[in-house]
């Protein structure tokens, strides 16, 4: 009953792949409540799960008297099946079709102990029960009309699956480019924080070290007022130690002069000017309390 011509065995990975196709587009169209044509190919063919149920054809058919065995010939071949479909078109292609990642007891992404357990029952399932009416209709189809229908089939399947090929390489090489523009970008950037560091050390020293120039101006600046302060007060104290005598020749010599001592000659002329018009004022001050204290006599 299992052995079948390469014509029938065609037919039955086209049957299985567009069953597939059929199965993964409703669950995920209804998933996300939008029309959603599943699948590498743009045709309505899934070639992972008509190779998929070939292979467990192939590995469970010599078995099907024992359920058990038909369970793990069929787990075990589909599950083989998908880990290198998938390891080998992620190498191809750059990008992962199908990701067990977040599941439980999983190698890879690329299987996980869930989906060969389904694998298993799907063995069951379709040696028993499913492969069976198929099986009838694809014998019970003339070779001379069976061999046409399957070759054109194939031959747009081949096609369809070179255009697709095609788009996933381009998709690759734009992926390749985008990785490799963000890894110069992250070069880049990772220069640039360099860069930006070494000139926030550089700034960084510089502060200091005006900070310290700051610190020594400020003491040098503290010294020349503390200084300027001691010759302030011993200009007050030499200008106090001037005798009312020397004072007196000023005032006998208002235009008396002083080359070498200009400075000091002017000041202390001014400061005889100024106490010459305080006690001016004062004596005003005195005779006018003078005055009217004669009249109220």
């Amino acid at each position: 009953m299992y052995t079948y011509n390469i014509t029938q065995w065609l037919a039955f990975f086209i049957i299985y792949c567009f069953l597939g196709w059929v199965w993964e587009s409703a669950y995920v169209s209804v998933r996300k409540r939008k029309w959603v044509n599943r699948g590498f190919m743009h045709g309505p063919l899934l070639p992972i799960y008509g190779s998929g149920a070939v292979i467990v054809l192939l590995a469970a058919l010599p078995v099907r008297k024992s359920v058990i065995a038909v369970y793990f010939a069929g787990m075990i071949a589909a599950t083989l099946l998908e880990y290198v479909t998938g390891a080998v078109m992620e190498a191809l292609f750059k990008v992962r079709y199908w990701d067990y990642s977040n599941q439980r007891f999983n190698l890879n992404g690329h299987i996980c102990l869930t989906s060969s357990l389904g694998w298993g029952l799907f063995s069951v399932a379709m040696v028993y029960w499913l492969h069976k009416p198929f099986e009838r209709v694809v014998l019970a189809i003339p070779e001379a009309v069976l061999s046409p229908i399957v070759h054109v089939i194939m031959m747009l399947a081949a096609a369809d699956f070179a255009l697709s090929f095609k788009a996933a390489i381009e998709l690759r090489d734009v992926l390749i480019k985008l990785e490799q523009v963000k890894e110069e970008i992250r070069l880049h950037q990772k220069r640039i924080e360099v860069y930006e560091a070494f000139l926030a050390e550089e700034a960084k020293q510089k502060l200091q070290k005006h900070e310290e120039e700051f610190d020594r101006v400020k003491k040098e600046l503290a010294f020349v007022r503390e200084e300027l302060e001691k010759l302030k007060t011993d200009r007050v104290r030499r200008w106090e130690n001037v005798k009312s005598d020397q004072l007196r020749l000023l005032r006998a010599h208002p235009s008396a002069i002083s080359k070498k001592y200009k400075s000091a000659f002017e000041e202390v002329k001014n400061r005889l000017d100024l106490k010459n018009r305080i006690e001016n004022k004062l004596e005003k001050i005195d005779l006018k309390g003078k005055f009217d204290r004669s009249d109220d006599e």
